[in-house]
């Protein structure tokens, strides 16, 4: 799994957790669907960090809570 996918199974965990749609997501956080929709389906290679933290004040969590989990502590370091 990469940086991408991480991300991409983090937002979808919390849509699960607090039971809201992309859609949903989207609204609270101020983005458009069609950004929200290109990050899940991959569309999005590289979502900006400034995109992350809107979904972070949106939902009410810290930007470190959203990346404190096991699957983004597990990842490997990716070399460039």
């Amino acid at each position: 799994m990469n940086i991408n996918e991480a991300t991409r199974k983090r937002i979808r965990e919390l849509c699960i957790e607090r039971k809201i749609t992309p859609n949903a997501l989207s609204y609270i956080c101020g983005i458009s669907q069609s950004t929200i929709k290109s990050i899940l389906n991959g569309e999005s290679k590289s979502p900006k960090v400034e995109t992350v933290k809107k979904i972070c004040d949106g939902l009410e969590i810290t930007i470190a809570n959203f990346f404190d989990t096991e699957t983004f502590n597990s990842l490997e370091q990716e070399i460039i």
